[in-house]
């Protein structure tokens, strides 16, 4: 058995940067392969529908494991539990780099996404034992610079590598890192004393919750990728979904609730603060996941942007967090962390308004300085609630804490992109219906414009039987891009009021002490 004495003695700044390698590894890898998608159908000889499973596979594994991180690592032990999961992180991004077609890489991320599902919230409960309670905020303000860093740098990363590398690249980069954490946290990571205590394997497996767990989890999951493509409940396949989602997670509210030993600890729930800091990171999760989404494929598909191009338009705001993580970790010990998340809802949602006045003219600092706003924003939302929301939490409860927070912040924003999806098509139908009728002999503007477009199309040498239609495709063009447009300026102001509403919740929230017994240091 371990020293105790040499736990302790362990440097809490070395655990950090332990646990924070494997959390931005993975992290990264959530949304590293979306800009490589292309690459990978052509390479693979795949569909546009069936490509789409290198993403949804690795959520629906990712999000099965996250609220069974506690149970798993309180059965095989933590420190065991997290090198297994960076190992088989490792060994899957190998396999899924050398796989010879598209069946073969689906299964290895499947295998990589259950790897990777247990790695934030083990290392989130290792950080906030770790830390005392007047030191939480810093350590979870460097902690959150890799969690928010990844979704930012991951997109630039993978335009990078795919623009001028080979796409199997995006996972072979996890290599050198996976092999750094698996190290290191041989070396610094140790379980604390209730986990070593604890009679593993003595209690009966609660068969029924992890079945339950994989079937709503993974139908939800499937569900929201799929909705928009299947346009939603006019397919049998996203009602049958949908149909089973909901009767297998009230099953599973039911049997968690009656079992002595339940996989998800949902009792948690009991505590007002830990409810309304989950709901707020579930509304946060739809809102920050949802403008992610839009930004990239608004430079892409309406700017002519490259992967690379729309990638450095969001790592400015990666930047942006990185420096202000820290400095609202220090904010903590002397403000009121409710009021820290007020301020950052505010700032996000002022960013989300700068957004909305985006046009086809906007340049590149357009796109940026709304972006820097927005990491400012979320820096000052992710700390303080995380923080806040965990604050109430026992220790021997912390692994089911952080995987239950990090799921319903994996949910929402699984929801905030089908809905942003769904919403962006819905509205430029709606606006391409409201701007058409204006494309008439009979509106003296279009006839103006139309006149000129001619004697340009003419003077670049279009034959003139072919000027009329040349002329009505490329306004046709640019009536769909202004439809577009208006339809993600509409998006970015409905996300925009979703921050503001939740700010009133923080009410809720009990305001935390920096004496709290609880948690000791590790």
């Amino acid at each position: 058995m371990e020293d105790v004495g040499a736990v302790r003695t362990v440097n809490k700044w070395l655990i950090t940067i332990t646990v924070m390698l494997p959390t931005i590894m993975e992290i990264i890898d959530t949304s590293v392969a979306n800009v490589a998608l292309p690459y990978m159908q052509g390479s693979l000889n795949a569909g546009t529908e069936e490509i789409t499973w290198v993403l949804t596979s690795y959520l629906v594994s990712n999000a099965v494991v996250l609220p069974m991180t506690g149970w798993i690592a309180s059965i095989f032990g933590r420190k065991r539990f997290l090198l297994t999961c960076i190992l088989l992180f490792t060994i899957a991004s190998l396999l899924c780099g050398l796989a010879p077609n598209l069946g073969t890489l689906i299964a290895f991320r499947v295998i990589q996404g259950a790897a990777g599902g247990a790695l934030i919230p083990i290392s989130q409960a290792i950080l906030m034992e770790t830390f005392p309670p007047h030191q939480r905020g810093m350590a979870m303000a460097i902690f959150g610079v890799g969690a928010m860093f990844g979704p930012i740098i991951g997109p630039a990363l993978g335009g990078y590598i795919t623009d001028h590398m080979n796409w199997r690249w995006i996972f072979y980069i996890n290599l050198p890192v996976g092999m750094i954490a698996l190290s290191m946290c041989s070396l610094f990571i140790h379980d604390p004393d209730y986990i070593r205590r604890s009679p593993h394997g003595s209690f009966r497996v609660d068969y029924a919750g992890l079945i339950l767990l994989t079937i709503s989890m993974g139908t939800l999951q499937i569900v929201l990728d799929k909705g928009q493509q299947e346009d939603w409940f006019n397919s049998n396949l996203i009602i049958g979904g949908t149909i089973i989602t909901i009767a297998a997670f009230i099953w599973l509210i039911w049997n968690e609730l009656t079992h002595d030993h339940p996989v998800v600890n949902l009792r948690l729930f009991k505590n007002l603060t830990f409810s309304t800091g989950n709901m707020i990171m579930f509304v946060v999760g739809f809102c920050l996941y949802s403008s992610i989404m839009l930004i990239p494929l608004f430079l892409q598909v309406l700017m002519g942007y490259s992967a690379t191009d729309a990638g450095m338009v969001m790592a400015p705001g990666g930047v942006a967090t990185l420096v202000t993580m820290p400095l609202v970790g220090a904010m903590l010990n002397k403000y009121d962390g409710r009021k820290i998340v007020a301020t950052g809802l505010t700032i996000s949602a002022l960013s989300m308004f700068m957004m909305q006045q985006l046009s086809l003219e906007a340049g590149y600092g357009d796109f940026v300085w709304p972006r820097v706003v927005l990491g400012i924003g979320l820096a000052m939302v992710f700390v303080p609630l995380t923080t806040v929301t965990l604050a109430v939490i026992d220790r021997e409860q912390m692994g089911n804490a952080t995987g239950i927070f990090n799921l319903l912040r994996n949910i929402g924003g699984s929801v905030g992109i089908a809905v942003a999806a769904t919403l962006l098509s819905r509205y430029a139908q709606f606006y391409q219906t409201v701007l058409t009728p204006n494309i008439t002999p009979y509106h003296q503007p279009y006839v103006t414009g139309v006149n000129v477009l001619k004697q340009k199309l003419i003077q670049l040498g279009v034959p003139a039987p072919s000027v009329d239609h040349a002329a009505n495709q490329i306004v046709y063009g640019q009536v769909m891009k202004q439809a577009a447009t208006l339809a993600y300026n509409h998006i970015f102001f409905i996300v925009g009021i979703a921050f503001l509403v939740i700010i009133p919740l923080l009410l809720l929230l009990k305001k935390p002490t920096h004496h709290d017994p609880s948690v000791v240091a590790h």
